[in-house]
């Protein structure tokens, strides 16, 4: 694929909001590797935003420099037009970060501590970051896991205990629990059985609706971003090479890339051959 093939490809849409976290230029690069090359994100207050490509495409190392958790070769972070606090900064401005900006992984049950109940893990995450003790830090984390689906019997649960969906409402419920307003989502659903991607995915847009928080979720899964994202960022070999409107982009492809993506999702009739012939 030529380098004209992976230029950056825009669906337009004139009208943007201003963003409440935003990326410009992010590079990153391990040695000689270059895993992400000036990218730009734009997440605009109670929006949703997918990041799209295969593995080794820089998605998720692009959401850890999002999220904080790596430090950029190149360009900026920006969260209400501020810079992300660095590891120098004091503890009160990175913890009011954290607060702001949380993160749910693809795999919860490494997230969690195995030793841990549930319904204790929720309220150390409150205790942290919030004034709430006693009885109103019970009252808060018992309706936090009420919010995602869970019971008094799963909040006194070990990770062990539960199933994988069940963990990933309990990942949720944490990263929820101090009222983030953006939730960067690392394929959270991609581990998941399709009738628990379902309900994930389902109580994601509840939650929400509720909170008007925002989603960078990040995917190798077209078939799922319609359900979630409104605009989609798509991702290859470090570099953006199309973005827009979800439906936008789904439906009228630009970049060769996004449409050979989006052949191969298997469909009524769909064969691994199809998919490497689609233009």
């Amino acid at each position: 694929m030529s380098d004209t093939d992976m230029s950056d490809t825009t669906t337009s849409d004139t009208s943007a909001p201003t963003p409440v976290l935003e990326a410009v230029g992010l590079r990153k690069t391990f040695g000689d590797f270059v895993a992400v090359d000036g990218v730009d994100l734009s997440l605009a207050a109670g929006a949703s935003l997918a990041v799209v490509g295969e593995s080794g495409s820089g998605k998720t190392t692009t959401a850890r420099m999002v999220a904080g958790l790596e430090v950029p070769t190149a360009g900026a972070v920006r969260w209400n037009g501020r810079s992300l606090p660095g590891h120098r900064a004091r503890t009160a401005v990175r913890r009011s970060f954290a607060q702001d900006v949380q993160m749910v992984f693809q795999d919860p049950y490494a997230s969690l501590d195995r030793r841990q109940r549930v319904d204790d893990s929720i309220s150390e995450v409150l205790s942290h970051h919030t004034d709430l003790r006693g009885s109103a830090l019970t009252r808060r984390a018992a309706e936090l896991l009420d919010q995602v689906g869970l019971g008094t019997r799963q909040a006194r649960s070990l990770p062990r205990a539960l199933s994988g969906g069940q963990r990933q409402r309990v990942a949720i419920a944490r990263a929820v629990a101090v009222r983030p307003r953006v939730l960067v989502l690392d394929e959270a659903v991609a581990a998941l059985d399709v009738s628990v991607q379902a309900q994930i995915v389902t109580l994601l847009r509840e939650l929400r609706e509720q909170s008007g928080i925002a989603y960078l979720f990040i995917t190798h899964d077209l078939g799922i971003v319609q359900h979630i994202c409104e605009d989609i960022v798509v991702m290859h070999r470090g570099r953006v090479v199309e973005r827009g409107r979800t439906v936008s982009v789904l439906e009228r492809p630009e970049a060769p890339y996004t449409r050979k993506l989006i052949g191969s999702v298997p469909r009524r009739g769909w064969t691994p051959k199809r998919a490497d012939t689609t233009p």
